[in-house]
């Protein structure tokens, strides 16, 4: 029998596969020649560099960036929270792998100047680590 790799890192197969360790794998990868953005705590890929929008955004564990799309991120209910912006109506965002609070995705801004992040995502950087030749 085939083994079969699962998303959550688990090995499906035989009783002579439970015997190895279980490989890690995420829902989607980024292309290794990219700079990435990964997920601080399982590695999992959040974003790409080319996808990187703002480094000025201030988040509640300090510093973080806004980025355009994400990978492996899942997301919450979105409310209304009054941020340093304004009202805002945003999302939780969290790591799919690890479940880790990574930030909030832009769901609605309720003032003009503020519409250009809706539908972009904030991650902390007490979050993230960089990845893929940075050097």
């Amino acid at each position: 029998m085939r083994d079969v790799v699962t998303n959550r890192g688990g090995v499906a197969g035989d009783g002579a596969s439970a015997t190895r360790a279980p490989v890690k794998t995420f829902q989607a990868y980024l292309p290794p020649a990219h700079r990435t953005y990964s997920c601080i705590h399982c590695r999992a890929h959040l974003a790409s560099h080319d996808e990187l929008i703002s480094k000025s955004f201030q988040g509640s564990q300090g510093r973080a960036y806004l980025f355009n799309s994400v990978v492996n991120v899942g997301c919450g209910p979105a409310e209304e929270r009054v941020l340093l912006t304004g009202l805002h109506a945003v999302a939780d965002i969290y790591c799919e792998c690890c479940k880790t609070m990574l930030g909030w995705k832009y769901e609605h801004a309720f003032e003009s100047s503020q519409k250009y992040k809706e539908g972009k995502f904030i991650i902390e950087l007490a979050h993230m680590v960089k990845e893929n030749g940075w050097d």
